[in-house]
């Protein structure tokens, strides 16, 4: 089935939020070293989002390294570093080509002075594209997010800055890295494993998730149109009956 030319345009997911797992385990499969699997993986991540602004999705944000995974063995952390510089560098013409804006969450200061120096200059370069914005979570896990958000409120609330009755949805959504996104729509999660990984755990609420046996580095725009395919023949009833939305 094609899938890209069965899709309703009108129907599209505003914001698309990726799991990419499954590099290391393709790369041992294949007898290659785990860096392997993560270079290959950027193959897929040129595909996807690519796939992403062909179609007309506005959001996407990709899960590119947790706050847990600087616990990985320093020579696999410190290829990641590298791996993420050089493909900054080499994607931002990409970037440019297709109108994307580039954004970035989590704890960015705990990068790397050179792969942070690199992440903000292409952030600023692509500030003015429109078309639609691409989000690395880089060093991000949602408790430590939900935690600094729970920080800053309560620090208001002892200035007096924000009354506790003040506090609604809105004022904690203001809060988070993720203040200009709207909430997540659709989570993918490559590689077979059925776990959201503290990613995203506040922005996912009503979203629909989607989980496929495909290793991420093999995870190519076609796989991303049946995902989106299956997110529009899904009812979303957001706690209402099925009478109350027809």
């Amino acid at each position: 089935m094609n899938y890209r030319d069965n899709l309703n345009l009108e129907k599209l997911p505003e914001h698309i939020a990726i799991i990419m797992d499954g590099n290391g385990r393709w790369a041992k499969q294949k007898g290659f070293l785990r860096a392997s699997g993560h270079k290959e993986g950027t193959k897929a991540v040129r595909d996807v989002v690519e796939g992403c602004a062909e179609v007309g999705v506005k959001n996407l944000t990709l899960y590119a390294f947790s706050t847990e995974n600087w616990n990985r063995p320093k020579l696999e952390v410190d290829t990641l570093m590298k791996l993420l510089v050089s493909s900054l560098r080499k994607e931002i013409k990409t970037l440019q080509e297709n109108d994307i804006k580039l954004n970035c969450i989590g704890n960015i200061a705990s990068l790397p002075k050179k792969a942070r120096q690199e992440l903000l200059d292409v952030i600023e370069k692509t500030s003015g594209n429109s078309r639609m914005t691409l989000t690395l979570a880089l060093s991000y896990g949602s408790r430590e997010e939900l935690t600094s958000c729970f920080k800053q409120i309560a620090e208001k609330i002892k200035s007096e800055e924000l009354s506790l009755d003040a506090i609604d949805e809105s004022v904690i959504n203001k809060h988070l890295y993720t203040q200009n996104l709207p909430d997540v729509d659709l989570l993918i999660r490559t590689s077979g494993e059925q776990r959201i990984s503290n990613f995203l755990l506040w922005q996912i609420a009503y979203a629909e998730l989607y989980f496929t046996k495909i290793l991420w580095p093999d995870y190519r725009r076609e796989d991303l149109f049946e995902a989106i395919y299956n997110y529009q023949n899904r009812e979303r009833r957001f706690g209402k009956t099925s009478e109350q939305l027809s």
